[in-house]
């Protein structure tokens, strides 16, 4: 589940910097197939921040 949530985190940076226009040609093919994500990347950042809850409450050790 860290991985997800390490995942998650690093799409939310991409997200963010797509609706920025600083990643070219590639932000403008990510903002056309996730738009939702690209005006607010912050959604995914959160779910990166429930899957590392999630990931380190059901973590056992």
């Amino acid at each position: 589940m860290f991985f997800v949530a390490a995942v998650l985190t690093i799409l939310s940076g991409l997200f963010y910097a797509a609706s920025r226009h600083e990643i070219g040609s590639l932000g403008i093919a990510m903002c056309q197939y996730g738009s939702p994500f690209c005006e607010n990347p912050l959604l995914v950042l959160v779910a990166a921040g429930l899957a590392a809850c999630w990931g380190a409450f059901v973590s056992v050790r």
